[in-house]
């Protein structure tokens, strides 16, 4: 399956390939080690834990942060076994040490997306900032070569939809209203 899409990924990371310059790299490197592993929602998440109004909303960020962990990374990547771009086309630079696992999909953005889209049922105010951090998060996984942008798309779908699902099981099973008030696009309705 991921072979169709296998042409117009090694053009895009060719195009990504000449947008390469000093600046570009350390900035992208640094968004992309902020990803690594979730560090920084991870940080979000206990910082939210610190204030009981925001205790629940980080809950359920943490729970889809485990979600797209576990669909992605413990089974999906194994099973897709898709190689890295690095390996596949020759000639890239070498911008951040060579990552060993599988590529598909991209955990930094899939993390990343599930603590982001968990945010827009509390605030856009916190959730659009964080939707652009974890867009720019998955843009650097791509220029460091670690992903194609199809590994991207998947995960940020996948951390999406882990979201959604928390948010949803959240709603449906603990609670019987969002994970800390009606989120803001039905608050403006009302009024």
């Amino acid at each position: 399956m991921l072979s169709l899409f296998q042409p117009l990924d090694e053009q895009i990371t060719l195009a990504v390939a000449s947008l390469h310059n000093p600046f570009l790299n350390v900035l992208l490197t640094v968004f992309t080690y902020m990803g690594t592993g979730g560090t920084i929602w991870i940080a979000l998440i206990l910082a939210l834990l610190l204030f009981p109004r925001t205790r629940k909303i980080a809950l359920v960020m943490g729970a889809s942060l485990g979600l797209a962990a576990l669909v992605g990374n413990l089974i999906i990547k194994p099973i897709v076994a898709r190689p890295r771009p690095f390996l596949v086309l020759s000639g890239l630079p070498e911008v951040i040490p060579r990552e060993t696992s599988f590529s598909f999909p991209s955990g930094h953005t899939m993390s990343s997306f599930a603590a982001a889209m968990v945010l827009w049922f509390y605030s856009w105010k916190l959730a659009l900032p964080a939707t652009v951090m974890a867009g720019i998060i998955g843009f650097s996984r791509i220029y460091l070569f670690c992903h194609y942008f199809s590994d991207v798309a998947a995960g940020a779908l996948l951390g999406t939809v882990s979201a959604l699902l928390m948010v949803l099981l959240y709603y449906l099973l603990l609670n019987r209203r969002f994970p800390l008030k009606e989120p803001f696009y039905l608050r403006r309705q009302k009024e």
